[in-house]
């Protein structure tokens, strides 16, 4: 079993998402998204597919290894056996829209002991899983990481916590961690961070990739329906 300070990206951004005690996501239109990122990116930071850096970012796999995670390896097997390549936009939107997202990646952190699932009746018809935490510490860490490469001016951040950074601010997640007041004043920080100044080129382009694919498919069912 991974140490919790081993956590992939999308759990990451799950445990920040989540409400502590009622176990439910904060409201976050954007959650999905900031998930289908995650895995996306885990496999790039992994060496698992490329990019085409044509306009059209066709993704292609580079690695079929395993890298350890059934919802990171169930999806690198469908990019692998996708008949024409897609883009990285097109995975991201299809990963958000994968059924039961949310309680796929909750499961292995209950079995872990950092959260538990209870089901919530709503209105006396209907019930709701829902993942309140039950361990605060793997959270926290996280929460020190963002803190330190937020309101630090820290020349050293690990390249992963750059990359949390971009998927937190993509799905809207800094004001509710951190306060809209305090985030504010360190948003050129910010923008160095995830423009990738301070990040070698991999997370660089990594984050590049990611945040530019989360941004137009979260748009995607807005065209399509209009």
């Amino acid at each position: 079993m991974r140490p919790d300070n081993n956590l992939f990206l999308h759990e990451e951004i799950l445990l920040l998402a989540l409400k502590d005690e009622e176990g439910t996501i904060a409201s976050c239109a954007r959650y999905n998204y900031a998930v289908g990122g995650a895995i996306l990116a885990e496999l790039l930071l992994g060496q698992r597919i490329a990019v085409d850096p044509s306009k059209k970012k066709r993704v292609s796999v580079v690695n079929s290894g395993p890298l350890g995670d059934p919802l990171i390896d169930e999806w690198l097997a469908k990019i692998a056996a996708a008949k024409r390549p897609k883009s990285l936009q097109d995975w991201v939107y299809r990963i958000a829209n994968t059924k039961d997202l949310k309680h796929r990646i909750a499961l292995p952190l209950c079995q872990r002991g950092i959260l538990k699932v209870e089901e919530k009746s709503i209105l006396l018809l209907f019930t709701q899983r829902v993942y309140p935490q039950i361990r605060a510490e793997p959270e926290r860490r996280i929460l020190d990481r963002l803190h330190q490469a937020i309101f630090t001016d820290a020349e050293s951040i690990d390249p992963r916590t750059i990359v949390l950074l971009s998927l937190a601010k993509s799905a809207d997640l800094l004001s509710a961690l951190f306060g809209r007041k305090a985030v504010k004043p360190r948003k050129a920080r910010i923008e160095r961070l995830v423009g990738g100044e301070i990040a070698g080129k991999a997370t660089r382009d990594a984050i590049q990739a990611v945040d530019s694919a989360v941004m137009i498919a979260c748009i995607m069912p807005v065209v399509t329906t209009s």
